[in-house]
């Protein structure tokens, strides 16, 4: 399965106008169940943006320096990551550059493991949707309202039914929203 997950405002952005994210930081509690999460994933596939923002986790020590850091990386660092890039030559860490379409890598990366994949940047996820090749949603929904900034998701030329499947709310009042993208009884 495909999934894409995402902090987000209120009003759907996952950065704000000046391409700041920082009320996306997670509490203790938020944190442990994103290590769970990430735990269950044999793949992610990520834009350059996401490949930076997450980079130190792989390389820099200082992220190691309390136990739920400590976790985080281990996991993180376990995680085979394909990186879209038109301006990178080079990645570091577990991570390697696509050479071939969204569809083409992301099929590759779900045939190479049994668990599930994650797609993460916005450009690269609104790809993925347009392609019909997202499964799943999974929105960490923050109490702001940012008013502008990086969508969550693309606009679409047709709907794409979903059924929530799970919800959750935080101690912070993070909602975290799970949805399905919708079957047809012949899928």
């Amino acid at each position: 399965m495909l999934i894409y997950s995402m902090s987000v405002s209120v009003d759907g952005f996952i950065a704000d106008r000046e391409g700041a994210f920082g009320w996306t930081a997670p509490n203790e509690e938020q944190f442990r169940f994103h290590i769970a999460q990430t735990r269950e994933l044999g793949g992610y596939l990520l834009g350059r943006r996401l490949y930076e923002t997450m980079l130190p986790w792989e390389m820099d020590p200082s992220m190691r320096d309390n136990e739920l850091g400590a976790a985080f990386a281990d996991v993180w660092c376990a995680i085979p990551k394909v990186v879209f890039s038109r301006t990178l030559d080079s990645v570091q860490g577990t991570a390697w550059l696509a050479q071939a379409s969204v569809a083409e890598e992301a099929a590759a990366a779900l045939e190479a493991t049994d668990k599930n994949v994650s797609i993460g940047g916005a450009g690269l996820a609104a790809a993925a949707i347009e392609l019909g090749l997202v499964d799943e949603l999974r929105m960490f929904r923050n109490p702001v309202i940012v008013g502008g900034g990086t969508p969550f998701l693309p606009p679409v030329t047709e709907d794409i039914p979903l059924d929530l499947i799970e919800i959750r709310t935080f101690g912070s009042r993070v909602i975290y929203e799970r949805y399905e993208r919708a079957r047809d009884e012949s899928d």
